[in-house]
């Protein structure tokens, strides 16, 4: 019985909640309707089946996955229109944040396999999720650096084995990589989305929706730097 992917399990529960209402405020400060974000995941499943073959080598066997590669390029693409110039600067120094944590995390992996207490498989998203989140801030910001780190660590991967020419296979945004963005990208927003909530009720923010009136008056109103950084952050 072949292993259904980590990620398209991922991708089938988030269209659970979505499909329930339950993730509407993270697809709204992702700018994202129901519709589009059920339509991303249909795209990244069917997708992941899918390759594209590529120049290769004598020896060297490589191709593109559409769920992987192409999909999570043109949605990063999108949120980009969607996010402030600051939250661009840190989505781009994000991606190559997270590209550079992987690759040193494979180096550690190469010198100390003993010392891992958890598969590698699932170390490269966390730490790609965590790297992606603490540089690129915002939700929109957060998920970019995370895909595309990732991916940017794939690609730079083929091209040094077409430079290198070293005998082998390579699958772009497939295979583990595909899990390891589809981790990454979901990590990172539940990350920016749980610390951005919690920034915010501590700074006395937007809670006002379903609250009663007695706990409003307790509630501080946000400056004009901080009503700034609320919109960041989103």
């Amino acid at each position: 019985m072949p292993r259904v992917p980590i990620g398209t399990i991922l991708l089938l529960i988030v269209s659970l909640l979505i499909y329930f209402g339950v993730a509407q405020r993270v697809l709204d400060r992702l700018r994202l309707s129901d519709k589009a974000a059920l339509g991303a995941i249909a795209a990244l499943i069917i997708g992941g089946f899918i390759n594209i073959p590529l120049p290769g080598g004598p020896s060297i066997e490589a191709s593109l996955n559409v769920g992987g590669g192409i999909v999570p390029l043109f949605l990063s693409g999108y949120l980009l229109t969607k996010t402030t110039n600051i939250e661009r600067l840190r989505a781009a120094a994000g991606i190559i944040a997270t590209a550079t944590a992987i690759y040193l995390a494979g180096l550690f992996l190469e010198a100390e396999p003993e010392a891992m207490a958890i598969d590698p498989l699932y170390l490269y998203p966390l730490v790609g999720g965590v790297i992606a989140y603490l540089i690129g801030r915002s939700r929109r910001g957060a998920f970019i650096a995370a895909t595309m780190g990732i991916l940017l660590f794939d690609i730079v991967s083929y091209l040094r084995i077409m430079l290198l020419g070293i005998p082998g296979s390579v699958l772009i945004g497939g295979g583990g990589a595909f899990d390891a963005i589809i981790v990454a990208g979901i990590l990172a927003v539940v990350l920016a989305e749980f610390i951005g909530e919690t920034r915010e009720r501590l700074q006395g923010g937007p809670t006002e929706r379903g609250k009663a009136p007695a706990l409003l008056k307790r509630l501080r109103p946000l400056s004009p730097k901080q009503q700034k950084e609320g919109d960041q952050n989103e």
